[in-house]
């Protein structure tokens, strides 16, 4: 690994601290937002509130929207992987877990995209890369059993977390094979504009009938996932992705599940199990495994 792979500025280094503690505190905002509240309801409002914010971004950054009329079935499909079945079954998972539960197994989500990659890609999995596909096994496999143990767990909202996951994790192959020739802050305008209309389509079919006033405590995680995360957080990582090196963004995601697990005990007062402690451990040994840029030798 050259010192070039290491190097970023204070400015990269400050951003995306900022994007890995909103991405992190907001799993308790979720579990917040949903509780009491219709989920797709309340995902609906936070897209359509920050998507004028979006917007403002991409055009700050000059970025043009357009995206070629050929292009437009590609688009659909990584909507669907990268962003609209991640929605639509994080949110539900979330208001039937704990926030820390939904954050260690969303963040699956690379050891599932290492096995896509092999299975459909033929990309090869380096020991270590095996080893943290064990591990996150016997993490998502702790808290399964914690779950069926009790009476009143939900493993239907694991398994539904695990799924988004994995075709999020499925996505992100597709988007880095993507031949959309629109800059990729124009792609995230487009999918999340996607997203929002199914889920809002989606809300109108089936809460309408819960729909209430929001509480403030619903309208503050509305407004924080908004604002933090559909307006900044999301935008500044497409931003930023291409040119952070590979250690930045691995720690980064390495800590969301953390700060994911921690916060919901502090400010929702969770409570957590050992096998949250482990699961958490296994699944930073994992991610580490499957993303931690390998040491090279150098060429001259």
């Amino acid at each position: 690994m050259t010192a070039a792979a290491l190097s970023f500025d204070r400015r990269q280094l400050g951003l995306v601290l900022f994007v890995t503690l909103a991405w992190g505190f907001n799993w308790p905002m979720l579990k917040m937002g949903v509780t009491g509240f219709p989920p797709w309801t309340f995902r609906t409002l936070s897209m359509c509130l920050g998507l004028p914010l979006l917007y403002l971004v991409t055009r700050m950054n000059r970025v043009p929207l357009h995206i070629a009329r050929s292009e437009w079935r590609e688009l659909a499909s990584l909507s669907v992987t990268n962003m609209v079945v991640w929605h639509v079954l994080a949110i539900v998972a979330v208001q039937a877990l704990s926030s820390g539960r939904a954050a260690i197994l969303g963040y699956t989500m690379p050891v599932f995209s290492a096995l896509v990659g092999m299975a459909l890609f033929g990309q090869r999995l380096a020991p270590r890369q095996w080893l943290g596909v064990g591990a996150a096994a016997i993490g998502v496999a702790l808290l399964l059993w914690h779950e069926l143990a009790h009476i009143t767990g939900r493993p239907g909202g694991a398994l539904g977390m695990l799924l988004a996951a994995a075709v999020w994790a499925l996505g992100t192959q597709q988007l880095r094979r993507s031949r959309i020739t629109a800059p990729i802050l124009a792609i995230g305008w487009w999918m999340t504009v996607i997203t929002t209309v199914v889920m809002g389509l989606l809300a109108l079919a089936t809460e309408r009938d819960a729909w209430v006033t929001p509480p403030s405590t619903v309208w503050f995680a509305v407004l924080y996932n908004a604002v933090l995360i559909f307006g900044l957080a999301q935008p500044l990582w497409l931003m930023l992705a291409r040119g952070l090196p590979p250690v930045a963004s691995t720690l980064s995601v390495m800590l969301i599940p953390v700060l994911g697990t921690l916060s919901g005990a502090w400010f929702l007062q969770e409570r957590l199990y050992w096998q949250d402690g482990a699961a958490i451990v296994l699944m930073l040994v994992a991610i580490s495994s499957v993303l931690w840029p390998g040491l090279r030798p150098h060429r001259t």
